[in-house]
């Protein structure tokens, strides 16, 4: 069974038409192809959120009511209350993904923002807006755990 972080990328690439990025030998890490690899990836994800987004706006709209009941208004209200939190935590991930193309188009992507090494594309494909390689992220939580307790 898939993780769920597989799944979900196999989900974005699916959903860009895309199959998994197979690196040729001695090709040349982060190349032509490669960007445009991840700038389509990272383009359909962007625009799939945006229009979760548009679709939480008209829905809430539509769905507006005014109940008299108190519970069905309270049940309402926790509705869009939770639709809202998604959307909030999706709208934030946009601004990373649009962090991210900017990366791609100033050639600045896939390289750690911490050690400069090579993200990897199998971790990128997992984690397309990821800016540590696996051993600069893993050192990050170890140290947030200790400093939270």
């Amino acid at each position: 069974m898939p993780t769920d972080n597989n799944s979900k990328s196999l989900g974005l690439l699916a959903l860009a038409g895309l199959q998994p990025y197979q690196e040729k030998p001695d090709e040349e890490y982060m190349n032509e192809a490669q960007r445009a690899h991840f700038h389509k990836l990272l383009s359909v994800w962007r625009d799939q959120l945006r229009e979760e987004v548009d679709r939480t706006v008209h829905h809430m709209q539509d769905e507006a009511a005014n109940f008299p009941d108190p519970v069905d208004r309270a049940a309402q209200e926790e509705e869009f209350s939770l639709e809202l939190r998604t959307r909030d935590r999706e709208r934030k991930l946009i601004k990373k993904i649009e962090k991210t193309l900017k990366r791609i188009e100033d050639d600045d992507f896939g390289f750690c923002d911490a050690c400069g090494i090579e993200i990897g594309v199998k971790r990128l494909e997992a984690r397309p807006t990821a800016d540590l390689c696996i051993d600069c992220k893993t050192m990050a939580e170890i140290k947030e755990k200790q400093l939270l307790g």
